[in-house]
């Protein structure tokens, strides 16, 4: 068994919780802080809102301590990053600032929607030069989104999603097109005038138009005006604040090389045989979050069905079903990953705290051959978000990380 301690040389004596017994052997399990506070702020190029995502220092923990950039390899490329479950694609961003290469996948075709054009940046000049020739539309969208937006704000939506449309549609969009729907989806609705929205739910959910007419009514608001073109051009400048000239030629080289994909994560074919050296992922919690009913709008705006969508994201109803789909994933990570590579496998508690999923995926992951190393518990403070959801200590989980660190030997 790998000694945690040649691993892990940040964990600075965090003390040890307990121990999780698997095939007659104690896993060791570490409660601290090992990243947030104690770590340098995140670029500012990962904000972008998404339901149920990690902090980008999770990733960068592991990445900086289990995987080597290309300055370190002479001749080779850097080491590969993979994230099955991608998501608003925390784990290709970080890796592609750190020099790394990077394969990402989700079932949700958003996740390279919105991971895609940040791997590839375009001049803020072209992007406002490309904004200026997109005109509103004649026409408002063909379902009633009056509760949300003004109708000359929906006008520029609409005008914006045709424009977008009929370039993907004619094989012609470019990065700069790329980054204008990121950013636009991103910018939907939200709760501050950074949005094109009236007053809503934080950006990571996009409520119901029936609730948000209750929520319209309560606070005796209507839709104001909101300069689409202004919001997108002012939340580009905030993502790429700080960008230094290394990271961007980081970003490039990641983005000629990435793999981004809309797979099943328990069938990822073209991604080769021992190809990946860290994984680096947060799989759905059983039925937590409703992913698909979080993104219909921007589902909307992309062209995409999200029923469709929802049947294919992983909601188990069951911990014996969540179990059976893991299962399936650990199956797959072990084929792609190299030997001597790494898997991170982040989860937390569920069912008000009475069931620890790392209890459950330790098994998983040595059952599919890789042997678990140690548990580490991620304690950090509470969220906005976290509290508006009436989460008021670390027994829910999602304030808590609990990651299950596995090796294939």
């Amino acid at each position: 068994m790998i000694c945690y301690a040649r691993v892990f040389e940040a964990l600075d004596g965090a003390p040890l919780r307990d121990t999780l017994t698997l095939a007659g052997r104690d896993i060791p399990r570490f409660t601290g802080e090992f990243w947030t506070a104690r770590q340098r702020q995140a670029c500012a190029l990962h904000e972008i809102s998404y339901r149920a995502c990690f902090k980008p220092q999770l990733p960068r923990y592991f990445i900086e301590r289990l995987t080597r950039p290309s300055a370190e390899l002479r001749s080779r490329p850097g080491d590969v990053v993979y994230d099955p479950f991608s998501g608003r694609g925390t784990t290709a961003i970080e890796a592609a600032l750190l020099g790394r290469r990077v394969i990402a996948n989700d079932v949700n075709p958003l996740s390279a929607i919105l991971t895609a054009p940040r791997l590839r940046l375009p001049e803020r000049a072209a992007i406002a030069e490309r904004l200026s020739r997109i005109p509103p539309s004649l026409r408002r969208a063909e379902i009633d989104l009056s509760m949300f937006f003004h109708p000359d704000t929906e006008r520029e939506i609409v005008g914006l999603r045709e424009y977008l449309a009929a370039r993907r549609q004619a094989g012609e969009e470019d990065d700069v097109d790329a980054w204008i729907r990121m950013v636009a989806t991103n910018r939907l609705t939200g709760h501050s005038r950074g949005f094109f929205s009236v007053y809503t739910l934080p950006p990571n959910q996009a409520t119901s138009p029936e609730r948000q007419r209750r929520i319209n009514a309560r606070l005796n608001q209507r839709p104001e005006y909101r300069d689409t073109r202004a919001i997108i051009l002012r939340k580009t400048a905030s993502l790429m604040r700080g960008l230094t000239e290394a990271q961007r030629a980081n970003l490039r080289a990641a983005g000629e090389s990435a793999l981004l994909l809309t797979c099943d994560a328990r069938c990822t074919c073209a991604i080769p045989d021992a190809s990946v050296q860290l994984t680096v992922t947060s799989p759905p919690f059983l039925d937590v979050v409703q992913y698909a009913e979080d993104n219909w709008l921007r589902c909307w705006f992309n062209g995409i069905a999200a029923d469709e969508v929802a049947q294919r994201v992983t909601l188990a109803r069951t911990l014996e079903a969540w179990e059976a789909v893991m299962r399936a994933v650990f199956v797959e990570l072990y084929r792609v990953t190299r030997p001597g590579g790494w898997v991170a496998f982040e989860v937390g508690e569920v069912r008000g705290g009475r069931v620890c999923l790392d209890e459950h995926v330790a098994p998983l992951g040595e059952a599919a051959g890789f042997a678990c190393v140690a548990i580490l518990i991620n304690r950090q403070r509470f969220t906005k978000t976290a509290n508006i959801w009436g989460i008021a200590n670390n027994a829910r989980g999602t304030n808590t990380n609990r990651i299950v660190v596995f090796r294939k030997e």
